[in-house]
């Protein structure tokens, strides 16, 4: 643990992250260590001298948490674990150890926005309406005339809702129906990743690269976004999501508290947080990085 007042060690120095280049690692294919035609992290162990030689100073390893698959691991069904394909919590402690001997640090991609449909959360969540993590979720009663609760549509095609034929109700999803949202309106939902930072804090991470970080709350009457372009008959998945101006599915005010309140949990470590923020102005972005809340972000549109 960093014993600060900032990410960059000693009160009143420049965060260790400012100026250093990141190299992202794409865990699947990048070194192989087994034999078994899947990337893994005593791969990344072997190669990351490889990394500072280039002049990289951060590693982002993209997701590595166990998985059921069906979006390259950002269908997360365990936060605190590593997929066994990938290899162990041991392993990533050996990654950790040999990056900082090198003058690396290690970013753990972090999915917050939504787990995998077999995550135990999820699991107990459709059980019932009555279950003990429902409202860990978004569900929803079907619209007046039927159909899904609303015109909200999901970034990989289709509506962001699936219907639960045992309870009536629909999930949302805004990626694919393996991938249901979290309602991060739910303070128990805000406790579980706190204790989900500490943990790979404790295990030697040196900060988070968040998944769609713009996405996490909802607004809480899930109203309808509106539309803002009839798309072609032949339209794609991108064409249609753009179709719509997302003032209710995504980048709400609030989203930035919940990073000030991350940055309080990973401060105590020295931990950098950077989120992927696909918002439709360099000022809505900027909210993002204001006093308190992520070091930076990645800002996904030309800035003109």
């Amino acid at each position: 643990m960093v014993d600060s007042s900032s990410p960059g060690g000693a009160s009143g120095t420049a965060p260790w992250w400012v100026g250093a280049i990141g190299y992202e690692i794409y865990i699947r294919s990048f070194a192989d260590s087994t034999g078994d035609g899947i990337g893994d992290l005593s791969g990344i162990e072997a190669h990351l001298d490889h990394i500072a030689w280039l002049g990289a100073r951060i590693a982002w390893i993209t997701p590595f948490m166990p998985s059921p698959g069906f979006d390259h691991g950002y269908d997360v069904s365990n936060y605190r674990d590593i997929d066994p394909a990938h290899g162990t919590l041991a392993d990533f402690g050996r990654v950790v150890e040999r990056a900082h001997e090198l003058g690396l640090k290690v970013l753990v991609d972090l999915v917050p926005n939504h787990t995998s449909s077999a995550h135990p959360w999820f699991v107990d969540s459709s059980s019932g309406p009555d279950s003990a993590h429902r409202d860990w979720y978004h569900w929803a009663d079907p619209a007046p005339g039927g159909g899904p609760p609303n015109n909200w549509v999901s970034h990989f095609g289709g509506p962001a809702w699936t219907l639960d034929e045992a309870s009536g109700q629909y999930y949302c999803h805004l990626f694919l129906p393996e991938q249901p949202d979290l309602n991060w309106s739910n303070p128990a939902v805000l406790d579980a990743f706190d204790d989900i930072l500490r943990f790979w804090c404790e295990a030697g991470a040196d900060g988070f690269r968040i998944d769609v970080a713009h996405s996490l709350l909802k607004h809480p009457d899930l109203l309808d976004n509106p539309v803002v372009r009839t798309p072609e008959p032949d339209a794609g998945p991108t064409a249609i999501f753009e179709s719509f101006r997302h003032a209710h599915d995504l980048d709400q005010d609030d989203n930035v508290e919940i990073f000030r309140r991350w940055r309080r949990v990973t401060e105590p470590y020295g931990a950098m947080l950077v989120g992927e923020v696909n918002v439709p102005t360099p000022q809505r972005s900027a909210r993002y990085t204001s006093p308190g809340a992520l070091d930076t972000v990645f800002y996904l549109r030309p800035a003109w």
